[in-house]
């Protein structure tokens, strides 16, 4: 395969153009500025206008007819911290992982992460009021980006999943992992909490599904990432494994057996233009060029840094 195929021209030419870039400074995307805005702005209009709050977040017993807060309701921050803590996330973990996707394919990431999640959160607050009873569960308006960021935390563990993060040493392959761990034991301690859990869970779930079975890629024509190191047991200690396997194997084949049989089926067509092993060339060559965009921001925030530095002893 050819690597003039490997979408890296704009995250280079965004490095060169603009000494800020890096993880630590600007140089981020049109597009998560774009929606950074969007955050914000639909933040400032229910904070001036709370009614329209009923009309824009997910209320699960006023979703028919208002079938548009499926859409709506993700990308409404009902608090402070939390359209400061989302939009901090899409604008640094967005110019990592947009450059790599492209930006069709990012934004179709959100739009397909955040629609399925918010159907899994109604279906769970319905679920949940008919087994309690409880009429919170049907009129609490639901809303918030988190669960696209949780998807987001599963692309950085799909493309650098062996880079060790500079302040907390862990590897970025258990970020989302970590997030469902303390989600889950932080709903022990605070009621508030219990809110956000369906949506982290839902878009860590649908993120991995859509990355490791629908997600198109311009370099192969065969969707997902089969690779054994983004399976569903990866997200699990390794002692774990061997009982997680067999359990996903079931689900695997009940549900996705029509889209094996047409990648294989597609693989078998370019046998004759592929190299043995293409699965984990393919597999290693996206980790490589998530790792060489990573350590080409950090270079440049660096550079920037010491120059910043000389200017400052050179006003001194």
């Amino acid at each position: 395969m050819s690597t003039s195929a490997i979408p890296l021209a704009p995250a280079s030419s965004s490095s060169a153009s603009s000494p800020g870039t890096g993880l630590l400074s600007g140089g981020f995307t049109k597009l998560c500025k774009g929606l950074g805005v969007v955050l914000v702005a639909a933040h400032i209009l229910v904070y001036l206008f709370p009614s329209s709050l009923t009309y824009l977040a997910l209320v699960p017993a006023r979703t028919i007819p208002f079938a548009w807060n499926l859409i709506t309701a993700g990308y409404v921050e009902q608090s402070v911290y939390g359209v400061v803590i989302s939009t901090i996330s899409l604008l640094f973990i967005g110019k990592i992982l947009e450059p790599i996707w492209g930006s069709r394919e990012f934004l179709k990431f959100i739009f397909v992460v955040n629609f399925l999640t918010s159907m899994c959160v109604f279906v769970t607050a319905i679920a949940l009021y008919y087994i309690s009873t409880k009429e919170s569960y049907l009129y609490t308006p639901l809303s918030g980006f988190h669960g696209v960021i949780s998807g987001f935390l599963v692309g950085v563990k799909q493309i650098i999943p062996d880079q060790e993060l500079p302040l907390i040493k862990i590897k970025a392959k258990w970020l989302p992992s970590i997030t469902l761990l303390l989600s889950i034991a932080i709903t022990f301690w605070t009621e508030e909490a219990a809110e956000y859990l369906p949506t982290i869970v839902s878009g860590t779930y649908i993120s991995w599904i859509y990355l490791r079975y629908w997600q198109s890629k311009l370099e192969t024509k065969i969707r997902g990432d089969p690779t054994e190191d983004f399976a569903f047991s990866s997200f699990f200690p390794g002692f774990l494994r061997p009982i997680i396997d067999p359990i996903a194997s079931i689900f695997h084949r009940m549900l996705c057996g029509r889209s094996d049989a047409l990648n294989n089926a597609q693989a078998y067509t370019q046998d004759s233009e592929s190299l043995p092993g293409s699965d984990s060339f393919e597999a290693t060559r996206r980790r490589e060029r998530g790792a060489r965009a990573l350590e080409e921001r950090l270079a440049a925030a660096r550079i920037a840094g010491e120059s910043q530095k000389r200017d400052a002893a050179e006003n001194v």
